[in-house]
């Protein structure tokens, strides 16, 4: 099982490649890998891909994995809107829907209605029977306390303790993978994006909220609870702005979206900030900055306050790579050069110089991207062994 493992994984991160690859990769014998990918074809997981380039030998044949063997299906939850996105086994995205959510009136039943809807909207889309589906895998803001079922902790939309894996599974029976969304990002970015080849990386998720995952040695860190990596709710500025999670001074009170919004309303006087919702306002406010030095001095700000967050994981992890990812990280993009500086006067010397700092490669997809990895993930761990239904007894129909 081991080398199935090692070897279709192989296959799903850096196909194609040629039997000749995966002994060099491996350090299997030719017989082995000839045995384990014989397999694997014969059940349905790989496929040949036509001949490799050959500099005068005989040419080897090119191996991937069978991109209609599973289906998979990615959703962020975040504070407003729900993207759910289907993929085909070679992750290439079949169907997607968005819906909008507000995060004051988003109770657990409404989202899990829109997963739901979701689900089967973008399964119908991609003409997919729901029996290839391998798993539904979600990123959701807040904590996400792992057990027997997934529960969520979200002050920023009022849960506590919310049984969400089993509110979802209660109307599917596909199996469901549930984790903080800044660690979807950052899996989903390790394995296809700006974190490829890195062993140490952080991934900061900048949104409505601010999160971050952490890898070291190749693995994720997560603490005693799942809780580690909330970044956003370490003290920037002591007896400073009210966070959401009512303490004061908490990064994401000054580097999150709807805190630097925030800040933009209150350097003008009370004036409203253009826009129907928070990515139109922060878009109006980064427009605003060619013109308005009032709408400058907040990006400037904003700039210095996430270079200090930004020191402060340099300074703790001694990360290879810090990516700055999530929708509002994507739209304040071209404040990275002053992150970078910023970071640089708050960060040890020598640490910041082994680091670089730089923007996610897969853009505002990354958290769902991330989520349908998971389920891919425990196929992978299995060899490639599908697990069996579980039919619940509390499903409603």
């Amino acid at each position: 099982m081991r080398n199935r493992s090692a070897l279709l994984s192989r296959l799903f991160l850096d196909g194609p490649l040629t039997r000749q690859d995966l002994m060099r990769g491996s350090g299997l014998s030719q017989p082995a890998v000839s045995n384990v990918v014989g397999d694997l074809i014969d059940e349905g997981l790989v496929v040949e891909a036509g001949a490799a380039e050959s500099d005068g030998g005989r040419p080897g044949m090119m191996l991937r994995v069978a991109p209609r063997y599973a289906f998979v299906v990615g959703v962020d939850v975040g504070e407003t809107r729900i993207r759910i996105e289907l993929f085909d086994f070679a992750m290439t995205l079949l169907a997607s829907v968005e819906s909008p959510l507000d995060p004051v009136r988003a109770e657990p039943s409404a989202v899990v209605g829109h997963v739901l809807a979701g689900i089967d909207t973008v399964v119908t889309r991609a003409g997919v029977s729901p029996d290839d589906v391998l798993g539904v895998g979600v990123g959701v803001s807040g904590v996400v306390e792992q057990g027997a079922e997934a529960v969520v902790h979200a002050q920023a939309l009022g849960w506590s303790r919310v049984p969400l894996e089993r509110l979802i599974r209660a109307g599917t029976d596909l199996p469901v993978h549930i984790d903080n969304g800044a660690n979807t990002l950052g899996q989903a970015e390790m394995w296809f994006g700006a974190g490829r080849g890195a062993r140490h990386a952080v991934f900061a998720l900048v949104g409505s909220g601010v999160g971050a995952a952490v890898v070291t040695n190749g693995a994720s860190y997560r603490g005693a609870s799942s809780s580690a990596g909330e970044w956003g709710h370490t003290t920037l500025v002591y007896g400073g702005r009210t966070c959401r999670c009512g303490a004061r001074g908490c990064l994401e009170a000054y580097v999150g979206a709807e805190a630097i919004i925030d800040r933009y309303r209150e350097a003008r006087r009370g004036r409203a900030v253009p826009g129907e919702d928070e990515e139109s306002q922060l878009a109006a406010l980064v427009r605003a900055a060619d013109r308005s030095p009032t709408a400058r001095l907040v990006l400037d700000e904003t700039a210095g306050y996430l270079g200090a967050g930004v020191a402060n994981l340099i300074n703790l992890f001694n990360p290879e790579r810090v990516v700055l990812g999530g929708w509002a990280a994507m739209a304040l993009g071209g404040l990275l050069p002053a992150v970078r500086e910023a970071a640089g006067r708050q960060a040890l010397r020598q640490p910041y110089e082994q680091a670089s700092i730089e923007l996610c490669r897969l853009g505002v997809d990354a958290v769902a991207l991330g989520a349908a990895t998971l389920p891919i993930a425990r196929l992978l761990t299995a060899g490639g062994v599908r697990p069996r239904p579980v039919k619940l007894a509390y499903r409603e129909k």
